[in-house]
């Protein structure tokens, strides 16, 4: 049984991922090299014990479980049923957590990675006993979003994928078993589709960034947000589908490299809110009223598709 997490690199999802797991009553140890960024958690901690407030998540019969943060890598570890690696998207710094972590972990402990899309093959390449190495793909921000994604590499063991899944599953989650270890597994695969769509027409000139958003907010994601994209099949009619995908599907845009304006703004250290600008441009104070509607809104999504409203 899975009672004592560790979180390696904090970041962007860190503490939110910390928050929910505490809140499944689960011990977590959360770990970053810098300084800055433990601070930082620590202050993101309390904003996501609110959300989770907001959302009703009861607290398990057994209590609300804890959060301590540390930098010592082997304090993090030390007793750990299951290690998360939350490092950034590069197999070189994740091969050089997994190695630091080897000699410290025991040969049962779980170690999972949250990326975002690198087959979990090729991290497993990196570990010793790389059959109790699982993906394990959280979604922004994942104290709110109730889905998260177990994939196996070619050498997972089914009873990793099976404990991660009912671990999941056990503090009122959702997983969702990838059944093939392709890049990006799932959400991102379909997600980066729809995002080389809009990317596309935007920088063709067919409609203007905001009117994009709008057009796929109400249109589209209102829908999808309700109904996933299967049953949308049936519910549109697949001779519907049929029909119209025999002729657009050939005017999609297919381009396997990154659209210029992405580059020509990334080149320019233009990289979304975090910088500033973006496809659109952002104050400070415009960031944090952005970040907090999201998160307003997303509970209140929430509530209702889960019939709580």
């Amino acid at each position: 049984m899975i009672r004592n997490i560790a979180i390696i690199g904090l970041g962007t999802m860190g503490p939110g991922m910390a928050a929910r797991l505490a809140r499944g009553g689960l011990q977590v140890v959360a770990y970053d090299v810098a300084p800055a960024a433990i601070e930082r958690a620590r202050s993101m901690l309390s904003v996501a014990e609110t959300v989770l407030d907001a959302l009703g998540i009861a607290l398990p019969s057994a209590g609300v479980g804890t959060v301590r943060f540390t930098d010592d890598i082997g304090d993090a570890v030390s007793g750990a049923d299951l290690v998360i690696e939350n490092v950034p998207e590069n197999i070189s710094i994740k091969a050089d957590v997994y190695r630091t972590i080897d000699g410290l972990i025991g040969q049962d402990t779980i170690v999972a990675s949250d990326t975002s899309g690198i087959p979990i093959t090729k991290l497993q390449a990196h570990i010793s006993y790389p059959e109790r190495m699982v993906g394990m793909h959280w979604s922004n921000p994942p104290h709110i979003i109730p889905m998260i994604e177990v994939i196996a590499g070619e050498k997972t063991a089914p009873q990793t994928v099976a404990t991660i899944r009912d671990l999941i599953r056990s503090i009122g989650l959702l997983p969702v078993v990838v059944k093939k270890d392709v890049p990006g597994f799932v959400e991102n695969r379909v997600l980066y589709a729809l995002l080389r769509e809009a990317v596309d027409l935007v920088e063709r000139g067919v409609i203007d960034p905001e009117d994009l958003d709008t057009c796929v907010s109400w249109g589209i994601g209102y829908k999808i947000a309700v109904i996933g994209p299967m049953a949308l099949l049936d519910m549109a009619g697949l001779d519907i589908y049929k029909s119209v995908s025999s002729f657009l599907n050939a005017d999609l845009s297919n381009r396997d490299d990154v659209a210029p304006m992405v580059l020509e703004k990334t080149n320019a250290s233009k990289f979304g809110i975090k910088s500033g600008e973006g496809m659109f441009s952002y104050t400070p104070e415009q960031t944090k009223a952005l970040q907090a509607e999201r998160a307003r809104k997303l509970v209140a999504v929430r509530r209702i598709l889960e019939g709580r409203e």
